[in-house]
Parts: C-alpha cells; structure tokens; sequence
C-alpha cells in the first residue's frame, strides 16, 4: 500500500455561532488543507498519482473558499464553518473528483486552522 500527501493553503473568515468564546467573533485564519491518497498499484512510470494531479484537484476545491466569508457560502448556511465541517466537505468534493476512478482512493483530508490545531476527517 502506497500513500501520499500533497498540501494547500487558502485564506477565509469565519465565526463559530452560538460558540461561547473568541470564535463566536469574526476572525480569519491561514488554513493548511493535506490531502491523503491510498493505493496499492503504481502505474507504468511508478507513481501511485502524478502529484501535479492531485495538487490541482485540490486547488479547485479549495478555490471556492480562499478570501471568502465561510459563513455566506452554500455549505455552511445550515451549519456552522467549523475546521471539522471544513474538512468534511473538502473531503466530499474531493473525493467525487474523476481522478479517484480506479485503484487510486482519497483516504483523508486535514484541515489545519493553526500550526498546532487540525482535524482529520476521513469517510
């Protein structure tokens, strides 16, 4: 078994509603999105997945969301834009890409909203 990681980052705001603390406030963070890929069968040039690949699938995803308002976007209006909820929802959007048809499977995604705070989020 093969597994790999590729890294992205993207700037948002955010507050936590109904949080009794700081969060409830408007803030932003600086986060750090980690893809993880599984596989056991390495093509015919030995890669599991071309990292260039992988690195623009998760850039599409992550697009939707860099300098924006968590808040005001579609799939934070029913719940609130958490690191955990972030994390699943790339997850889902990734994970539908057309690049995980085959072998090649999108194992987690991890969601840093600092350098010591993250949320791993797996199906």
């Amino acid at each position: 078994m093969y597994e790999i990681e590729v890294r992205a980052a993207f700037e948002a705001a955010h507050f936590i509603e109904g949080y009794a603390g700081k969060c409830a406030r408007l803030h932003g963070h600086n986060w750090e999105v980690v893809a993880v890929v599984r596989g056991e069968k390495l093509d015919a040039l030995g890669m599991l997945i071309d990292f260039k690949i992988l690195k623009a699938e998760l850039k599409k995803v992550l697009d939707e969301f860099d300098h924006r308002f968590l808040n005001e976007l579609e799939p934070f209006v029913e719940e609130n834009p958490t690191a955990e909820n972030l994390a699943r929802k790339v997850f889902e959007r990734l994970a539908s890409s057309e690049i995980f048809s085959g072998t090649v499977k999108l194992h987690a995604v991890r969601v840093c909203e600092s350098p010591n705070s993250s949320v791993t989020y797996y199906e």
